[in-house]
């Protein structure tokens, strides 16, 4: 049986040979249709991983407590939050000590566009003041040196975490760490570099191959007075599903600190990285929906294709057909040999689209990086042998259901 299964495909490759023209013609709507799906899905993917990437950098699980909330929604009354008190010290430090259901509690504080210097060398950077625990919040990577020690950032000592970036800039050909440079006309030294991140689609927070990380205290001594303005970040326990027992906290917490009645609306926004991944998620799903769409009426009408070009076969070779059922080919073999020729012809279809994607992700996209992942190859061949199923199976049927004297004498 295997050898009479084999002839059959043997036998749909030399069909699919001897006829290039009508092969290629044929197979033409199935390569755009794949190519279609498994573009789109190549692309939400690497833009998912993308925004992963961007998203350790602010921390996972946490909760924002700022004046603003992050909106995705398209309306923002802005109008509703602009008498609103900022956070600050003493409520961080109110919350430090009271939250329960936070594994750390963090402060910092943000001044874009700041020139900062070394010797003839500068470049604009953003400078981040932050508390000890901020590495408990969000991804510091150093690559060389060091972090802070509580030390450093309680009596506010002008030291800094550059990114990587800075470190080129600032001290080409030298090591950077022990070395000291300016910002806003006051020496800090350099006690650790970042890893390079590289360029990112989203770089929420900032993008830390241009930061300078220094204590929140250095900070304010620089930019504000003595009670700064603050973003607060607080990190929730795993066992803490939706942080909603942190969530709780920090609404109760706060309230009691701000004096608000209990049917006064919160005067403080929480806000969540998850929030926007998720709002991005919604645009993802609409482009992957796009994807099937687009690619599925080109599937469509590939499939289409196929099957006329498999009727056109059948009735090409009647007479052969004949021959063979006379010679002893079973049914299962006269129909194996047209469905193999359906799916063989609907896989190089479906190959074709994918190596367009595969030359595709070669192109450069800005920030984006994009990876043809094993999965979407295995779904880009698994459509492509279902349609081929699908188109070959009516042809394959009438060819094995042929009786072999009438097809002998058929021309």
């Amino acid at each position: 049986m295997l050898r009479q299964v084999f002839e059959s495909f043997r036998f749909a490759w030399q069909a699919l040979r001897s006829n290039l023209l009508r092969t290629t013609l044929s197979l033409l709507g199935v390569t755009v249709g794949i190519f279609a799906i498994i573009a789109v899905f190549t692309l939400v993917d690497s833009l998912e991983r993308n925004i992963r990437t961007s998203l350790s950098f602010i921390g996972d699980k946490v909760i924002y407590v700022q004046k603003w909330p992050w909106n995705f929604d398209g309306e923002y009354q802005w109008w509703k939050y602009f008498q609103r008190p900022e956070p600050n010290m003493n409520e961080y430090r109110f919350l430090s000590a009271k939250l329960e259901n936070a594994q750390a509690v963090a402060a910092m504080d943000f001044k874009g566009r700041q020139t900062v210097k070394q010797g003839n060398n500068s470049m604009t950077s953003l400078i981040q003041g932050i508390t000890f625990e901020y590495n408990l919040i969000s991804d510091v990577p150093v690559a060389q040196g060091r972090y802070f020690t509580q030390q450093e950032i309680d009596v506010a000592r002008n030291v800094a975490i550059i990114g990587s970036d800075v470190a080129q800039n600032l001290f080409p050909g030298i090591d950077p760490v022990g070395k000291s440079f300016k910002i806003n006309g006051l020496n800090y030294v350099v006690i650790g570099i970042q890893e390079a991140k590289g360029e990112s689609l989203l770089n929420f927070g900032g993008n830390p191959d241009i930061k300078c990380l220094i204590p929140l205290g250095a900070f304010a001594k620089m930019y504000h007075s003595v009670n700064p303005s603050i973003d607060i970040v607080a990190k929730g326990y795993d066992t803490d599903e939706g942080l909603l027992e942190l969530e709780s906290e920090i609404r109760g917490l706060m309230r009691t600190r701000r004096g608000l009645r209990p049917l006064q609306a919160d005067n403080f926004a929480m806000n969540r990285p998850e929030a926007a991944a998720q709002a991005i998620s919604g645009i993802f799903a609409v482009l992957t929906i796009a994807g099937w769409v687009i690619g599925g009426f080109s599937i469509l009408i590939g499939g289409f294709g196929i099957a006329n070009i498999m009727f056109v076969s059948v009735k090409e070779r009647t007479n052969i057909i004949g021959i063979q059922k006379s010679l002893g080919a079973k049914n299962y073999v006269i129909l194996f040999q047209f469905l193999f020729e359906a799916v063989l012809l609907s896989l190089v279809g479906g190959l074709a689209g994918i190596l367009l994607v595969y030359l595709l992700s070669f192109m450069q996209l800005g920030s984006l990086d994009l990876q043809l992942s094993a999965g979407n190859i295995a779904l880009g061949l698994g459509v492509s042998s279902v349609i081929g199923v699908l188109s070959g199976i009516i042809p394959a049927f009438s060819a094995a259901r042929m009786d072999p004297v009438i097809a002998i004498r058929s021309k």
